[in-house]
C-alpha cells in the first residue's frame, strides 16, 4: 500500500517557480519508483504574497504549512520589495515561518561533488574531499532578539539596535542536534562563537562544553567566528560538523557553500521538535535571471532529497535522488553557474529533463 504524504509547495519569488517545478517532477518519478503518493498543495510567501495579500506570510499559508507532512520552499525576495519596511519585506515571511513552526535547527551540508571540483574558486588540493555540515540555530540570536529597531535619541540622532541573545535551553536544543548529527558523521564537532568579546558567546561556549560531557564519543573543539571564516577558506577539510548561532551560521554556511563551486548546488533542512520541516535551497531568488530558464534546479532537487530523508524518513528514496544528481553531472550536464570547458550547457528545464531521464533509467 502506497505511503501518502501531503507536501506544501512555496514557490515564492524570482526563479522559485522554475526550480520547484523541476523538484516536483522529480518527486513524481520518486513516487512511482518507491510506491509513494504525494499530494501537493501550493501557498504564497514572500514577495508574491505581498503582492497578492499585502503581507509576506498570510495566515492561510501558515495554516496550510502546519497541516502538511513537509514544506518544500524555493526562494523569496527581490529588488521590487527592498524599499518596504522591514516587517513587510519578503524575508519577514521566511523568518515568521521558521518562528511559527518552531524550526530551530538548520542543517546545511557543503559537500564537494567529484564532478564539480574544478568549479570551485579554490585549488583542487584545498577542496577535494570537503564534506562539512553546518548546524545553525535558526529561531534565536540577533535576528529575533529584543529590543530591535531604529530609534531616535534625545539629541535627534537615529540609532539602530539589534539584540543578540540566547538562553541555556536554546543553546541546549541546538547543541543536542549538532552532537547527534556529528555522531552520524565523523564524530568531530566544532562550536563557533565570539566568546572573547561577547557575553552571549561566553554562555554559548560554557553550555556547549557542559553538554559535551553527555557525548564523550564526540571530539568537541571551539573556534572564534573570524578565525572560522579564515579557516574555511584556508583548510576546510579540518571541519566535519559545525554548530553556531543564527548570525554566524548565516554567514559561515554561505562561505562554505562557495567551496563547492556554486551556491546553486546546496540544499538545506530546517527542523523543529514536532511541526513539519522546511526544506529549501541555500541560494536566493536570483531576480536578475528569473523567467529566463537559466536557473540551476539541482539545489532545489537536493532539498527535496533532504525532505525525503529528514522529513519523511524515506532514506532509500533520498539516496535515489542524490545518486541521480551525481549521474547527470557525470554525463556532463551543467547549468551556467557550474559550466566548465567540454561540458553541456543546459537551461533549468533541460537540466530537469536530463535528470528525469537518468532517474527513469535506474
Amino acid at each position: 500500500m502506497a505511503q501518502k504524504y501531503r507536501i506544501t509547495l512555496l514557490p515564492g519569488d524570482g526563479i522559485g517557480p522554475e526550480i520547484i517545478a523541476v523538484a516536483v517532477d522529480v518527486l513524481k518519478v520518486v513516487g512511482q519508483k518507491f510506491d509513494i503518493q504525494f499530494e501537493f498543495q501550493e501557498a504564497l510567501i514572500g514577495g508574491s504574497a505581498i503582492d497578492a495579500t499585502g503581507e509576506p506570510l498570510p495566515k492561510d499559508s501558515l495554516e496550510i504549512c502546519r497541516n502538511s507532512d513537509a514544506v518544500l520552499l524555493a526562494a523569496i525576495g527581490g529588488y521590487k520589495w527592498d524599499s518596504l519596511p522591514s516587517h513587510l519585506r519578503p524575508e519577514a515571511g521566511l523568518l515568521g515561518l521558521r518562528s511559527q513552526l518552531g524550526l530551530f535547527a538548520n542543517l546545511r551540508p557543503a559537500t564537494i561533488l567529484p564532478q564539480l571540483i574544478d568549479a570551485s574558486s579554490l585549488k583542487r588540493e584545498v577542496v577535494e574531499g570537503v564534506d562539512i555540515l553546518v548546524v545553525r540555530e535558526l529561531t534565536g540570536g540577533i535576528y529575533f532578539g529584543q529590543p530591535k529597531g531604529i530609534f531616535t535619541t534625545e539629541t535627534g540622532e537615529k540609532r539602530g539596535v539589534n539584540t543578540m541573545a540566547y538562553t541555556e535551553s536554546e543553546i541546549d536544543r541546538i547543541g543536542r542536534v549538532a552532537f547527534e548529527a556529528s555522531r552520524k558523521r565523523n564524530r568531530k564537532l566544532c562550536s563557533v562563537d565570539k566568546a572573547n568579546v561577547l557575553e552571549v558567546s561566553q554562555l554559548w561556549r560554557s553550555h556547549i562544553t557542559q553538554l559535551a560531557q553527555e557525548y564523550p564519543d564526540v571530539e568537541l573543539t571551539h573556534m572564534y567566528v573570524d578565525n572560522a571564516a579564515m579557516q574555511l577558506l584556508r583548510a576546510p577539510k579540518q571541519f566535519d560538523t559545525i554548530v553556531t548561532g543564527n548570525l554566524f551560521g548565516d554567514i559561515l554556511s554561505d562561505a562554505a557553500a562557495m567551496l563547492t563551486g556554486s551556491i546553486g548546488m546546496l540544499p538545506s533542512a530546517s527542523l523543529g521538535s514536532s511541526n513539519p520541516g522546511v526544506f529549501e535551497p541555500v541560494h536566493g531568488s536570483a531576480p536578475d535571471i528569473a523567467g529566463q530558464d537559466k536557473a540551476n534546479p539541482l539545489a532545489q532537487v537536493l532539498s527535496a532529497a533532504m525532505m525525503l530523508r529528514y522529513g519523511l524518513n524515506q532514506s532509500a528514496a533520498a539516496d535515489y535522488v542524490e545518486k541521480g544528481v551525481l549521474q547527470v553531472l557525470q554525463r556532463g550536464a551543467r547549468t551556467g553557474d557550474i559550466i566548465s570547458p567540454g561540458m553541456n550547457l543546459l537551461g533549468c528545464r533541460a537540466m530537469g529533463a536530463a535528470l528525469i531521464q537518468v532517474l527513469e533509467e535506474e
